[in-house]
């Protein structure tokens, strides 16, 4: 190594030491606000490997573990074959992927709305929204766009991504909140905002993916359209899970073909990497530019955007498949229930256990990986101090015997720490 080498590696954690990152990564790995990063080295489902070293694995969003299953493999491989592996530009230069345009149409038709666009990933749509419906530009004295006086009104419990993408908005004048699956409290919000402004709009999520807690969509787009404001659904953990007349919540989603735009995430039912907005034409078709995470960066590869396709054709035509699974995840719920532990109130798919203290919960953490299982835990900042959970997201493939080895130990830590 050279002395130059050595004077910049020296340079660099000199660095480190002035801006904080020595002292912060050190202090956030000791509390446990985070591990070292493990690296898996076999397909993520119902159980997950790091270096040949099998964990049940509890932690996977991925529920319906489809991406594992022959046939939906098989087109994937047909899809790369006619399509390559790469989009090779941006889709305002160059055109869009059939493959993608395929996928957007049958997005349409499902969500009931005129058009749609995709991005990399669910954060990148949230992103992209909020960016293109604040956004000024000036192409030309014919093309030009100016809406920097519109103002944002989030559910406080909102995905990070949506508020990154509203932080540049300064709270209290064009950025609010309302209280979580409050109506009454953004209907009140509302009738302020209203009378000063004529450009609104309300974002909330589906399902949340904390605690698991379904919006009340009704009296949300009650308050929306009175006031005349837009509203955005992050439908991130709801799309293709629930809908059904057969299934929980028939009522609550029934609504969501009132939502002026919806945002889905491909990677909960779908199970593949990717994100969406529908809506009307006008504004989709602008997003291509406005978004910037459309212009500025890469789409969906073109075989995930094709099996994205083939997997809501699959889940639609076989409505059994997610059937057997919410089926489970109730009886696991059910199990819990059972046991007296403080679950979140809505019995959706996605079950938040409360543990309570950040610390116990760290410990709870630890406990689980010791027993070879991963079982996130969320705590303070992704939910208030000392209210921490431990969510857990059955996996359609998980066993009888790896659930019965789940309840067994998370019983045994229950009695331990006292939750």
């Amino acid at each position: 190594m050279t002395s130059s080498a050595v004077s910049k590696n020296s340079l660099c954690e000199s660095d480190a030491d002035l801006w904080g990152f020595n002292n912060f990564t050190d202090a956030a790995v000791n509390e446990g606000f985070f591990y070292d990063i493990l690296t898996t080295t076999k397909p993520v489902g119902p159980t997950i490997t790091y270096n040949d070293d099998e964990f049940i694995n509890f932690a996977s969003i991925n529920i319906l573990d489809l991406h594992q299953t022959k046939d939906v493999l098989e087109h994937f491989h047909a899809a790369a074959d006619i399509y390559g592996l790469t989009t090779g530009g941006s889709r305002v230069t160059q055109g869009v992927c059939e493959a993608h345009k395929k996928m957007e149409n049958h997005l349409c038709l499902l969500n009931g709305q005129e058009r749609a666009i995709s991005f990399a990933s669910g954060l990148l749509a949230n992103l992209g929204f909020i960016n293109a419906m604040s956004c000024k530009f000036h192409f030309s004295e014919t093309c030009e766009i100016d809406n920097s006086d519109a103002i944002f009104v989030l559910d406080h419990d909102c995905h990070w991504s949506l508020w990154k993408a509203a932080s540049h908005l300064k709270f209290g004048q064009q950025l609010f909140s309302f209280k979580h699956n409050n109506p009454t409290d953004l209907r009140k919000l509302l009738a302020r905002l209203s009378a000063k402004h004529d450009k609104i709009i309300v974002a909330f999520e589906s399902v949340y993916s904390a605690d698991g807690s379904i919006a009340p969509m009704k009296e949300l787009f009650d308050a929306c359209e009175q006031y005349h404001a837009l509203s955005y659904v992050d439908d991130a953990n709801g799309f293709l899970i629930y809908g059904p007349q057969n299934r929980l919540f028939v009522n609550e989603f029934a609504q969501m073909k009132r939502a002026t735009f919806k945002m889905v995430s491909f990677s909960k039912a779908v199970g593949m990497e990717g994100g969406a907005i529908t809506g009307p034409e006008k504004y989709i078709h602008a997003f291509e530019v406005l978004s910037g995470t459309s212009l500025f960066t890469a789409a969906i590869q073109p075989p995930t955007a094709s099996t994205i396709d083939y997997i809501m054709y699959k889940l639609t035509a076989q409505p059994e498949i997610m059937d057997t699974y919410l089926s489970r995840s109730l009886d696991l719920r059910q199990r819990l229930a059972e046991r007296k532990l403080q679950l979140n109130e809505d019995p959706s798919y996605i079950i938040s256990v409360l543990i309570g203290q950040d610390e116990k919960a760290v410990k709870v953490y630890e406990k689980f990986l010791e027993e070879k299982m991963i079982v996130p835990m969320f705590r303070y900042p992704a939910v208030r101090p000392d209210h921490a959970l431990i969510r857990i997201m059955l996996n359609a493939h998980h066993t009888e015997e790896q659930i019965n080895r789940f309840v067994d130990v998370l019983c045994r830590l229950q009695k331990k720490y006292g939750f």
